[in-house]
């Protein structure tokens, strides 16, 4: 009697096992369905927008073919760039006479051209060789930048350019330059 109350317990047990089982099975497949309907209706809106592209561009397609309108549209855009190539030189126009102002008012500082002193070493921001190089020493004047240096020396007949001056110079920041600094500027080789 014992072992039939023992093989019957067991069964019980297992098939309460099964019915959990089943359960989780059946919510899983839940799950999944949800899903799966989920993907269907993202798949049909999608489906959806394709066609209303597939449309747009029908009707894009249409309507470059047809002569009338396209070249109303080309001559319209023509005509907006002539306005737009007008009120540019209108600016630029404005803009040089803005800086002829500013030229006449702040004096000949942007204009002037530097007297550079002329030495036959290096200066102690050094050649990019480290050696005896032959060259120029440039004392900083306000309103001084690379490029108006640059054009300085070549005004004087010595061929030099921004880049040779900054490889002459190591660790010389161009934005920085102080009044009074002073920078190497190399001799143009023979």
């Amino acid at each position: 009697m014992k072992r039939i109350l023992v093989w019957f317990l067991i069964l019980s047990f297992s098939l309460a096992a099964a019915r959990a089982q089943d359960d989780a099975t059946q919510q899983q497949i839940n799950k999944l369905n949800g899903q799966i309907q989920d993907l269907l209706d993202a798949q049909a809106v999608q489906a959806k927008r394709i066609t209303a592209l597939e449309k747009e561009i029908s009707e894009l397609r249409d309507k470059s073919n047809g002569s009338g309108a396209n070249s109303d549209d080309l001559q319209k855009l023509a005509d907006q760039v002539q306005e737009l190539a007008k009120k540019q030189q209108a600016d630029n126009d404005l803009i040089l006479k803005e800086i002829g102002k500013l030229g006449k008012v702040g004096g000949s500082s942007s204009g002037r051209k530097s007297t550079p002193s002329v030495t036959t070493n290096a200066a102690t921001g050094g050649s990019s060789t480290g050696g005896k190089e032959g060259g120029y020493e440039y004392k900083v004047a306000a309103g001084d930048n690379l490029s108006i240096i640059a054009k300085a020396y070549r005004d004087q007949g010595i061929k030099v350019t921004t880049d040779q001056i900054l490889k002459a110079n190591p660790g010389l920041n161009p934005n920085s330059l102080k009044v009074g600094q002073k920078i190497f500027i190399p001799a143009p080789a023979p």
